[in-house]
Protein backbone atom coordinates (compact mmCIF):
# COMPACT_ATOMS: atom_id res chain seq x y z
CA UNK A 1 0.00 0.00 0.00
CA UNK A 2 1.45 3.41 -0.98
CA UNK A 3 2.36 5.97 1.65
CA UNK A 4 0.64 9.32 1.84
CA UNK A 5 1.28 12.58 3.65
CA UNK A 6 -0.89 12.57 6.79
CA UNK A 7 -1.78 16.19 6.09
CA UNK A 8 -3.81 14.96 3.12
CA UNK A 9 -6.02 12.72 5.27
CA UNK A 10 -9.76 13.27 5.11
CA UNK A 11 -10.93 14.89 8.33
CA UNK A 12 -14.68 14.72 7.75
CA UNK A 13 -16.54 11.40 7.65
CA UNK A 14 -18.12 9.65 5.91
CA UNK A 15 -17.68 11.77 2.74
CA UNK A 16 -17.84 8.64 0.62
CA UNK A 17 -17.66 10.70 -2.57
CA UNK A 18 -14.33 12.17 -1.52
CA UNK A 19 -13.09 8.72 -0.51
CA UNK A 20 -14.21 7.43 -3.91
CA UNK A 21 -12.25 10.19 -5.64
CA UNK A 22 -9.14 9.46 -3.59
CA UNK A 23 -9.34 5.72 -4.18
CA UNK A 24 -9.97 6.26 -7.89
CA UNK A 25 -6.89 8.50 -8.08
CA UNK A 26 -4.83 5.79 -6.41
CA UNK A 27 -5.96 3.31 -9.07
CA UNK A 28 -5.51 5.72 -11.98
CA UNK A 29 -2.00 6.72 -10.87
CA UNK A 30 -1.12 3.03 -10.35
CA UNK A 31 -0.43 3.42 -6.65
CA UNK A 32 -2.87 0.53 -6.53
CA UNK A 33 -1.95 -1.72 -9.44
CA UNK A 34 -4.09 -4.07 -11.58
CA UNK A 35 -4.70 -7.31 -9.76
CA UNK A 36 -3.86 -5.83 -6.35
CA UNK A 37 -6.26 -6.44 -3.49
CA UNK A 38 -7.74 -3.32 -1.91
CA UNK A 39 -7.23 -3.57 1.83
CA UNK A 40 -10.21 -1.73 3.35
CA UNK A 41 -8.59 -1.17 6.74
CA UNK A 42 -5.33 0.15 5.30
CA UNK A 43 -7.15 2.52 2.96
CA UNK A 44 -9.36 3.73 5.81
CA UNK A 45 -6.32 4.43 8.00
CA UNK A 46 -4.50 6.11 5.14
CA UNK A 47 -7.39 8.50 4.50
CA UNK A 48 -8.34 8.98 8.14
CA UNK A 49 -11.88 7.62 7.77
CA UNK A 50 -13.86 4.60 8.94
CA UNK A 51 -14.22 1.49 6.79
CA UNK A 52 -17.84 2.34 5.88
CA UNK A 53 -17.07 5.05 3.27
CA UNK A 54 -14.28 2.87 1.88
CA UNK A 55 -16.79 0.08 1.32
CA UNK A 56 -19.15 2.56 -0.35
CA UNK A 57 -16.30 3.76 -2.57
CA UNK A 58 -15.48 0.20 -3.57
CA UNK A 59 -19.12 -0.32 -4.61
CA UNK A 60 -18.99 2.78 -6.81
CA UNK A 61 -15.67 1.80 -8.41
CA UNK A 62 -16.96 -1.72 -8.99
CA UNK A 63 -19.92 -0.25 -10.88
CA UNK A 64 -17.47 1.88 -12.89
CA UNK A 65 -15.50 -1.21 -13.86
CA UNK A 66 -12.29 -0.19 -12.10
CA UNK A 67 -12.67 -2.76 -9.32
CA UNK A 68 -13.97 -6.32 -9.31
CA UNK A 69 -15.17 -8.43 -6.39
CA UNK A 70 -13.75 -11.95 -6.42
CA UNK A 71 -14.70 -14.90 -4.20
CA UNK A 72 -12.21 -15.43 -1.37
CA UNK A 73 -10.14 -12.45 -2.50
CA UNK A 74 -12.45 -9.49 -1.99
CA UNK A 75 -12.04 -6.22 -3.90
CA UNK A 76 -9.36 -6.35 -6.60
CA UNK A 77 -8.18 -3.60 -8.95
CA UNK A 78 -9.49 -4.63 -12.37
CA UNK A 79 -6.88 -5.89 -14.82
CA UNK A 80 -7.79 -5.55 -18.49
CA UNK A 81 -6.45 -7.77 -21.25
CA UNK A 82 -4.96 -6.33 -24.44
CA UNK A 83 -8.16 -7.26 -26.29
CA UNK A 84 -10.29 -5.55 -23.63
CA UNK A 85 -8.26 -2.36 -24.00
CA UNK A 86 -8.26 -2.34 -27.80
CA UNK A 87 -11.98 -3.06 -28.00
CA UNK A 88 -12.83 -0.23 -25.59
CA UNK A 89 -10.49 2.23 -27.31
CA UNK A 90 -12.06 1.48 -30.68
CA UNK A 91 -15.55 2.19 -29.38
CA UNK A 92 -14.38 5.36 -27.57
CA UNK A 93 -12.74 6.51 -30.81
CA UNK A 94 -16.00 6.05 -32.72
CA UNK A 95 -17.96 7.89 -30.02
CA UNK A 96 -15.49 10.79 -29.89
CA UNK A 97 -15.30 11.03 -33.67
CA UNK A 98 -19.08 11.35 -33.87
CA UNK A 99 -19.11 13.88 -31.05
CA UNK A 100 -16.50 15.94 -32.90
CA UNK A 101 -18.89 16.34 -35.81
CA UNK A 102 -21.59 17.68 -33.52
CA UNK A 103 -19.46 19.74 -31.14
CA UNK A 104 -18.79 22.50 -33.65
CA UNK A 105 -22.49 23.35 -33.70
CA UNK A 106 -22.44 24.36 -30.03
CA UNK A 107 -22.86 27.87 -28.63
CA UNK A 108 -19.72 29.99 -28.65
CA UNK A 109 -19.77 30.25 -24.85
CA UNK A 110 -19.59 26.45 -24.57
CA UNK A 111 -16.71 26.30 -27.03
CA UNK A 112 -14.89 29.11 -25.26
CA UNK A 113 -15.21 27.26 -21.94
CA UNK A 114 -13.46 24.21 -23.40
CA UNK A 115 -10.75 26.35 -24.98
CA UNK A 116 -10.17 27.94 -21.57
CA UNK A 117 -9.84 24.52 -19.92
CA UNK A 118 -7.29 23.60 -22.56
CA UNK A 119 -5.20 26.67 -21.69
CA UNK A 120 -5.20 25.60 -18.04
CA UNK A 121 -4.24 22.09 -19.06
CA UNK A 122 -1.26 23.52 -20.91
CA UNK A 123 -0.10 25.10 -17.65
CA UNK A 124 -0.20 21.68 -15.97
CA UNK A 125 1.61 20.18 -18.95
CA UNK A 126 4.39 22.76 -18.84
CA UNK A 127 4.84 22.30 -15.08
CA UNK A 128 4.68 18.49 -15.54
CA UNK A 129 1.80 18.11 -13.07
CA UNK A 130 0.69 14.84 -14.56
CA UNK A 131 -2.26 13.93 -12.35
CA UNK A 132 -3.74 17.45 -12.50
CA UNK A 133 -3.17 17.48 -16.27
CA UNK A 134 -4.88 14.13 -16.67
CA UNK A 135 -7.88 15.10 -14.54
CA UNK A 136 -8.47 18.22 -16.62
CA UNK A 137 -7.82 16.27 -19.81
CA UNK A 138 -10.67 13.94 -18.88
CA UNK A 139 -12.95 16.90 -18.16
CA UNK A 140 -12.18 18.32 -21.62
CA UNK A 141 -13.09 15.05 -23.31
CA UNK A 142 -16.30 14.85 -21.26
CA UNK A 143 -17.16 18.45 -22.20
CA UNK A 144 -16.59 17.76 -25.90
CA UNK A 145 -18.87 14.74 -25.70
CA UNK A 146 -21.48 16.84 -23.89
CA UNK A 147 -21.52 19.28 -26.82
CA UNK A 148 -23.01 16.52 -28.98
CA UNK A 149 -26.14 16.81 -26.77
CA UNK A 150 -26.82 13.07 -26.83
CA UNK A 151 -27.44 11.46 -23.44
CA UNK A 152 -26.88 7.91 -24.71
CA UNK A 153 -23.58 8.93 -26.27
CA UNK A 154 -22.49 10.61 -23.03
CA UNK A 155 -23.46 7.58 -20.94
CA UNK A 156 -21.56 5.18 -23.20
CA UNK A 157 -18.49 7.41 -23.24
CA UNK A 158 -18.54 7.88 -19.45
CA UNK A 159 -18.74 4.14 -18.79
CA UNK A 160 -15.85 3.25 -21.09
CA UNK A 161 -13.70 6.23 -20.10
CA UNK A 162 -13.90 5.29 -16.43
CA UNK A 163 -12.82 1.74 -17.19
CA UNK A 164 -9.89 2.93 -19.31
CA UNK A 165 -8.80 5.73 -16.99
CA UNK A 166 -5.78 4.07 -15.38
CA UNK A 167 -4.53 2.69 -18.70
CA UNK A 168 -4.88 6.05 -20.43
CA UNK A 169 -3.06 7.72 -17.56
CA UNK A 170 -0.16 5.31 -18.09
CA UNK A 171 -0.02 6.39 -21.74
CA UNK A 172 1.62 9.67 -20.67
CA UNK A 173 4.33 7.96 -18.66
CA UNK A 174 7.10 8.93 -21.09
CA UNK A 175 7.91 12.48 -22.28
CA UNK A 176 7.55 11.42 -25.91
CA UNK A 177 4.05 10.02 -25.42
CA UNK A 178 2.92 12.95 -23.31
CA UNK A 179 4.28 15.49 -25.81
CA UNK A 180 2.51 13.70 -28.67
CA UNK A 181 -0.79 13.57 -26.79
CA UNK A 182 -0.56 17.27 -25.98
CA UNK A 183 0.17 18.10 -29.62
CA UNK A 184 -2.97 16.21 -30.63
CA UNK A 185 -5.00 18.20 -28.11
CA UNK A 186 -3.61 21.41 -29.58
CA UNK A 187 -4.85 20.30 -33.00
CA UNK A 188 -8.25 19.47 -31.56
CA UNK A 189 -8.58 22.95 -30.08
CA UNK A 190 -7.56 24.62 -33.34
CA UNK A 191 -10.28 22.66 -35.15
CA UNK A 192 -12.85 23.42 -32.44
CA UNK A 193 -12.07 27.14 -32.45
CA UNK A 194 -12.44 27.18 -36.25
CA UNK A 195 -15.65 25.11 -36.04
CA UNK A 196 -14.09 22.67 -38.50
CA UNK A 197 -16.29 19.65 -37.80
CA UNK A 198 -14.57 17.30 -40.26
CA UNK A 199 -11.12 18.05 -38.86
CA UNK A 200 -12.22 17.81 -35.22
CA UNK A 201 -13.96 14.50 -35.86
CA UNK A 202 -10.87 13.05 -37.52
CA UNK A 203 -8.42 14.32 -34.91
CA UNK A 204 -10.52 13.14 -31.97
CA UNK A 205 -10.78 9.66 -33.44
CA UNK A 206 -7.08 9.49 -34.21
CA UNK A 207 -6.19 10.78 -30.75
CA UNK A 208 -7.97 7.87 -29.09
CA UNK A 209 -6.63 5.27 -31.53
CA UNK A 210 -3.12 6.58 -30.89
CA UNK A 211 -3.58 5.60 -27.25
CA UNK A 212 -3.01 1.91 -27.97
CA UNK A 213 0.68 2.12 -28.99
CA UNK A 214 1.26 4.31 -25.93
CA UNK A 215 -0.21 1.81 -23.47
CA UNK A 216 0.34 -1.61 -25.06
CA UNK A 217 3.49 -2.30 -23.03
CA UNK A 218 1.63 -1.94 -19.73
CA UNK A 219 -1.41 -4.04 -20.65
CA UNK A 220 -1.50 -7.66 -19.53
Amino acid sequence: MPSQDPSSQIERVPLHEEVTNRLRDMIVSLRLRPGERIQELEVAQLLGVSRTPVREAIKVLTAEGLVELLPLRGAIVKAFSAKDARDMLEVIALVESYAGERACQADQAQIDAILAMHEQMKVFFESRERLAYFALNQRIHEALIALADNDTLSMTHATLSKRMRSLRYSGNSTPENWNAAMAEHEQMMVALAARDAAALSRIMGEHIRNTWPRIKDVVN
